[in-house]
């Protein structure tokens, strides 16, 4: 759904306006993000009806986002002549004679009758109103579909600069992660070096270690520290990463498990770090995962 290649933002805002005979109408639609699709339809009393077809074309577009749908109707000017409801005024009237005799109640004027809603009316509403607002649903979703179709566009148009931004976040995430890599052998290097300065070191005191001893202890260091699969896997994630930017339809939810994954190789990354140059290219990793994060909560 959505149609289309490429990203889409889950906000937007878009409006259409239209009418029929003697009415007007204007629809707004404004989308945030949301976890998934989240609609509210705003109706005015007595479209209620309207809402199960408005429902579903917010649903046929689009996938994710909280959606707020507003109907506003009116009369076109000049189009409808009014009427006083009679029968209304009547029953005002002879309400304000039940209460002429209590002390303190001022009579009514007649300016201040017709002042009160329902008293003056459109003449239209006399009649078949009811048969004419239907004769308008039709008109008022196409009007609604005009809408929506600018919604849409409107989140591609900004999906398409969260897609750059994404693009170039995951490109330092390959960066930094290519960085990580060069240092983990040097890293290795100077720890068994240092390992064994400690071994020659206690050999000249008199201390007896075993070579056995000593290729235990650099096999179990080089498994503590080994950030491998860690490497290999952040770079499997920015591939994969990479394709959804170039895929169709919604794929919100599949970057923001990316960056979830991302988030714990760095963590762990970070944690097997025991030098200043691998840890400062942890850290820079995991502000650099945020900032994906951030935006990828924005995708569709």
């Amino acid at each position: 759904m959505g149609g289309g290649t490429g990203l889409s933002s889950m906000t937007g805002f878009a409006r259409a306006s239209g009418g029929g005979g003697a009415s007007v109408w204007s629809w707004e639609v404004r989308s945030v993000n949301g976890r998934s699709l989240d609609i509210r339809c705003r109706l005015p009393a007595g479209m209620e009806r309207l809402d199960p077809a408005v429902r579903g074309a917010v649903a046929a577009r689009l996938r994710r986002g909280s959606v707020t749908v507003v109907l506003r109707l009116g009369q076109a000017p000049g189009a409808v002549a009014m009427r006083v409801n009679k029968a209304w005024l009547d029953e005002l009237v002879a309400l304000a004679a039940e209460y002429r005799a209590h002390e303190g109640i001022a009579p009514p004027r007649l300016d201040g009758l017709l002042a009160l809603r329902g008293v003056i009316e459109p003449a239209a509403e006399a009649g078949d109103d009811d048969r004419d607002a239907a004769g308008n649903d039709g008109a008022m979703l196409e009007t609604l579909d005009a809408a929506l179709g600018e919604l849409v566009r409107e989140r591609r148009a900004e999906g398409a600069a969260l897609a750059a931004a994404l693009a170039q976040q995951i490109e330092e995430i390959a960066a930094l992660t290519r960085r990580a890599e060069t240092l983990a052998p040097t890293r290795l290097e100077a720890h068994g070096e240092r390992l064994r300065a400690q071994v020659a070191a206690l050999l000249d005191a008199g201390a007896p270690v075993p070579e056995e001893r000593l290729a235990a202890e650099l096999a179990l260091l080089a498994v503590k520290i080994d950030v491998t699969e860690e490497i290999d896997r952040l770079a499997s994630h920015c591939a994969a990463a990479a394709r959804y930017l170039e895929a169709d339809g919604a794929v919100g939810r599949k970057l923001d498990f990316l960056a979830q994954e991302f988030n714990r190789e760095a963590n762990t990354l970070c944690s097997k770090a025991s030098d200043a140059a691998l840890t400062d290219t942890g850290l820079a990793l995991k502000a650099a995962i945020d900032r994906f994060r951030e935006q990828a909560q924005n995708v569709e």
